[in-house]
C-alpha cells in the first residue's frame, strides 16, 4: 500500500486515490494533493505554463545540437553559488528560475518547489520543453546547486548570470558538459 501511495505522489499511479489526509493547501505555499507534508515544511506548485497543441515538426526534430563541432542531445550546466544570499526565500527562487527560462530562451511547462524546514533549504525543479532547471539550497552554508540542461536552440550557459544576479554569491563555479554526445 505504501509504495502505492508513493507512486501515486509521483505522479505514475494516477488510478490510486491517496490513502493519507490532505491539509488544506496555504495561498501558493501550497501542500501536494493528498499528502501531509507538513514535517518537512512546504511545497509551491506554478501551475503549467505550456500546454500543446504541438505540431508535427516539434515530433519530427530530435532537438539535438552542435557544440564546438559535436553533435551532443544538449548542454548540462553545473552550478555552485558559494556565499549566496537570499537561498531560503521561495518567491526569489520562483522569480529567478523564470528569468532563467525566459533568458535562455526555454519553454516553461510546470516549476514546483519545496521549502524545508526549520533552515529553509529550497528543493526544486522547473521543467522545461528543452529539458529541466534544478535547485538544491543550504542557506545555513549559503550555499545553492543549479543544474541547467536543455537541448534545441536554448542557452544555459546565459543561467550563469541571471542567478549571479538573484543571488550575490561570493564565487560562483561553472561546468558545462555535453549530453548525449554522438560518435562520429
Amino acid at each position: 500500500m505504501k509504495a502505492q501511495a508513493n507512486l501515486f505522489q509521483l505522479g505514475t499511479d494516477l488510478e490510486k486515490a491517496p490513502t493519507r489526509p490532505a491539509k488544506a493547501p496555504q495561498s501558493r505555499q501550497a501542500q501536494t494533493e493528498g499528502f501531509d507534508n507538513s514535517g518537512v515544511g512546504q511545497v509551491r506548485i506554478a501551475d503549467n505554463i505550456v500546454q500543446g497543441p504541438w505540431t508535427a515538426s516539434d515530433h519530427d526534430n530530435d532537438h539535438f545540437i552542435t557544440v564546438d563541432g559535436v553533435r551532443c542531445a544538449g548542454q548540462h550546466v553545473i552550478i555552485d553559488l558559494w556565499g549566496a544570499k537570499d537561498l531560503n526565500k521561495l518567491d526569489i527562487m520562483e522569480a529567478a528560475m523564470r528569468k532563467c527560462v525566459e533568458v535562455c530562451g526555454a519553454t516553461l511547462l510546470h516549476i514546483h518547489l519545496h521549502h524545508f524546514q526549520p533552515n529553509g533549504g529550497i528543493s526544486g525543479v522547473a521543467v522545461l520543453a528543452e529539458s529541466h532547471i534544478s535547485v538544491h539550497t543550504w542557506p545555513e552554508y549559503n550555499y545553492a546547486a543549479f543544474d541547467v540542461f536543455m537541448c534545441g536552440e536554448s542557452k544555459p550557459e546565459l543561467a550563469v548570470d541571471v542567478l549571479r544576479s538573484y543571488f550575490a554569491p561570493e564565487r560562483v563555479g561553472y561546468n558545462n558538459l555535453l549530453r548525449g554526445q554522438v560518435d562520429g
